[in-house]
């Protein structure tokens, strides 16, 4: 019984670990397209 315990928290931490990387990402994503509208426009493609 303490194995099922133990790996159901373990699957608990990771889970949990998953939204917070995921979260993270996606601030990063919505940061990022933020700073390149603000930003210094980029060089014309084909030079």
């Amino acid at each position: 019984m303490s194995d099922q315990n133990d790996k159901m928290s373990r699957e608990e931490r990771l889970a949990a670990k998953l939204r917070e990387n995921l979260r993270r990402r996606k601030e990063q994503g919505r940061e990022m397209r933020e700073s390149d509208a603000d930003g210094v426009p980029k060089p014309p493609e084909g030079r």
